[in-house]
């Protein structure tokens, strides 16, 4: 396979994961990534396992049942897909919105690690006073 048809399918790998991420299908997340996925957010938290992920993503569907990720560019290499947008949802009523990064790491068709660059103090904001 040449270095062209590697970088595309790692894209075209990011672009399944992320309709996944945005119809909330839990399977399709689950089947895209390597059983060792790493997942790293943006505080530098880590979940390793795609069944922990598994978990994870049920758990945030949950708690933003319309969460979503827009892409605006995209940059793929060999196995690496750096992509930046925005991300938002709804948490408990409240609209949240916010840019964001992600870096995937592609591995035979697989996403072996998930980091999120964003900033989630509109997040946080909205769990705090939920606490309240």
């Amino acid at each position: 396979m040449s270095n062209g048809a590697k970088a595309m399918s790692a894209a075209k790998t990011f672009e399944q994961f992320v309709a996944a991420i945005n119809g909330h299908d839990i399977e399709a997340l689950n089947s895209l990534m390597t059983p060792d996925h790493l997942f790293v957010d943006s505080l530098g938290n880590r979940v390793q396992g795609a069944e922990s992920m598994r978990t994870g993503w049920r758990g945030y569907f949950a708690m933003c049942p319309d969460y979503w990720i827009r892409v605006q560019n995209l940059l793929s290499g060999k196995e690496t897909v750096l992509a930046t947008g925005e991300a938002g949802g709804t948490i408990n009523s409240t609209a949240w919105q916010t840019p964001a990064a992600w870096q995937a790491i592609v591995s035979g068709g697989r996403v072996s690690e998930w980091r999120v660059f964003a900033d989630n103090k509109p997040v946080y904001e909205i769990l705090a006073r939920l606490k309240q």
